[in-house]
């Protein structure tokens, strides 16, 4: 009889019988403690339930509340109890209703027979782990904490904010570092004996009693004092979410905790019956309790639950703006002039890599998706009315439905802005830009050159404030700008950056060149601009001569350089 446990029971009354037949079966004397919120006549039928049950005793009841000394109390008298009427008890564990046995207590025994003076306890100083949630580490041991968190939260709020305001702060006790660590612990009978005797606990126990989560740090400082040898860790796995609330474990659980090779583990789902059908084990393991793959599960399954997946957006989970993991899902392509240098980019893009290449998505008429099509994957329409209605999430939508596929889209100063930021902060996006280039279309258009000066000057002045995001110390994504006069100069280059891009730096050399739109008279017809009041400087300098192109798709209309 060489290990005890003490139990503190709660709710459950049916499970945490099962667990202490459990522990009686394997030979362990069990000492329990039944919360005093639990109303006589259940605990009267609950104690009846057990009477078969050999060395087992309750201990005085004390009513429990989370974050409060109620806790520590109730371990104290069943461990007291537990101390006094078992004297072969050489290991104490403190275990709770809801947890279950994995493996043969015998193994256990076994284990703790191997290690006879070691003491299994976290306790690590605040300073040393940032275990806390909720803002409060030194402040715990220094502050007063009365009230129940739970039940009278914004009194307790208020005392907080009371005692930092006058800089209150209590002593510490002479001889303590404050230790925290989870409240699992599983103590030799002399350390946990040094601690109820020591001649200082009415001291201890007077400070601990205004500590906020006492049970996590009573017995982790105390065995500080008095254990010969510690082992920092807890045999019980247990594990916590963001907001330091326990995971509870299902049925669908069952093949984690076995992999576990753990001793004992909550908290254990009550209806989690298959559980408790596969639990304790019968067949016996060499193995030491390995917790590195459970760690690694609920490592990213927190960081899932509180950033997400890159670009998957949920109603039912929506994040602060800013605070994405990730505007987008996958990378993606934007590009800005192309399409107006080179009428037959799309198409000819679409060609040399391997993408999913559309028109302008953000056009005033609707979403050119790649093909024409109405509708894209995930049933993502082409309206216009719909898209605008949360531009953002039109392309989240579409990256995360096109995620197989690499996307690309056009886009310039005619379209819808309200993406500018968005895309220039996206580390997924891949901006290419020449500036100036919508200056094409005006020149082809054979516009009176009245229509065509405003309409240059409107397009200037949107796409300068696109460039200046663009440039903002606060964007982040890879973005390549040039104006159109040094496109016209090297067009090779800016292409090929745009398929290597495609391409994930493959090296996909481009078999062939788009042809460019005939720019014969272009200079001219800037110059006009100039001359008619309007300085088109984002499209660089160019020569009033002729200059040699690449031969025109189709045939330019004349333009009215003098039109009133």
């Amino acid at each position: 009889m060489t290990l005890g446990v003490v139990m503190l029971v709660h709710t459950a009354l049916d499970r945490a019988a099962q667990a202490i037949r459990h522990w009686g079966a394997g030979g362990c004397p069990v000492v329990v403690h039944v919360d005093h919120k639990v109303d006589d006549a259940r605990y009267s039928a609950f104690v009846a339930a057990l009477a078969d049950v050999k060395h087992i005793r309750f201990s005085k009841r004390f009513r429990c509340e989370w974050g409060t000394w109620g806790i520590v109390v109730a371990s104290q008298a069943a461990s007291t109890v537990m101390l006094a009427e078992f004297p072969d008890v050489r290991h104490v564990y403190l275990a709770s209703g809801a947890c279950l046995p994995l493996r043969p207590i015998a193994e256990l025994r076994d284990y703790l027979d191997a290690r006879p003076d070691s003491d299994f306890i976290e306790s690590a100083t605040t300073a040393d782990v940032p275990w806390t949630v909720g803002g409060l580490d030194e402040e715990r041991f220094v502050l007063r904490f009365p009230f129940s968190w739970k039940n009278r939260r914004r009194l307790f709020d208020r005392y907080v904010k009371i005692q930092m305001a006058v800089g209150f702060k209590r002593k510490i006790p002479a001889g303590l570092e404050p230790h925290m660590g989870s409240q699992w612990w599983c103590l030799t009978r002399r350390t946990l004996g040094a601690i109820l005797n020591d001649p200082n606990r009415p001291v201890y126990d007077r400070y601990f009693r205004k500590v906020w989560i006492p049970d996590e740090s009573y017995y982790q400082t105390l065995v500080r004092l008095h254990s010969n040898w510690i082992e920092s860790r807890s045999l019980t796995l247990s594990k916590f979410d963001f907001q330091g609330k326990p995971h509870v474990f299902y049925d669908d659980h069952l093949e984690l905790l076995r992999r576990s090779d753990c001793f004992v583990a909550r908290k254990i789902w009550p209806q989690a019956d298959l559980l408790y059908r596969a639990f304790p084990r019968t067949e016996r393991a060499t193995s030491t309790p390995n917790t590195a793959t459970i760690d690694r599960i609920f490592t990213h399954a927190v960081i899932r639950r509180t950033r997400g997946r890159p670009g998957l957006y949920m109603q039912s989970c929506y994040p602060h703006m800013d605070r994405e993991n990730g505007f987008t899902a996958t990378p993606y392509s934007v590009l800005q002039g192309f399409d107006d240098i080179m009428p037959d980019f799309t198409a000819w893009l679409s060609r040399q890599a391997s993408a999913e290449v559309h028109g302008h998505l953000y056009a005033s008429d609707r979403a050119h998706f790649a093909g024409g099509e109405g509708v894209f994957r995930g049933g993502q329409s082409d309206s216009a009315k719909l898209r605008d209605y949360n531009g953002k999430m039109f392309l989240t939508d579409l990256i995360w439905n096109g995620r197989t596929h690499y996307q690309c889209f056009q886009f310039g100063p005619k379209d819808t802005q309200d993406i500018s930021w968005m895309i220039a902060k996206d580390t997924n996006a891949l901006i290419s830009v020449v500036t100036g280039a919508w200056a094409i279309p005006l020149f082809r258009s054979g516009r009176a050159m009245r229509h065509v000066r405003k309409e240059a000057a409107r397009l200037q002045q949107i796409e300068y404030k696109q460039l200046k995001i663009l440039r903002s110390p606060y964007a982040r994504a890879r973005i390549h700008i040039c104006s159109l006069s040094e496109f016209v100069a090297a067009p090779v280059d800016a292409l090929q950056l745009i398929v290597d891009q495609i391409a994930r730096y493959r090296g996909v050399a481009i078999t062939e060149l788009p042809a460019m739109a005939d720019l014969t008279g272009f200079g001219e017809f800037l110059q006009d601009l100039k001359n008619q009041g309007m300085h088109p400087f984002l499209t660089g300098d160019f020569p009033i001569v002729k200059l040699p192109t690449s031969p025109a798709v189709k045939a330019r209309k004349p333009y009215v350089a003098h039109g009133k």
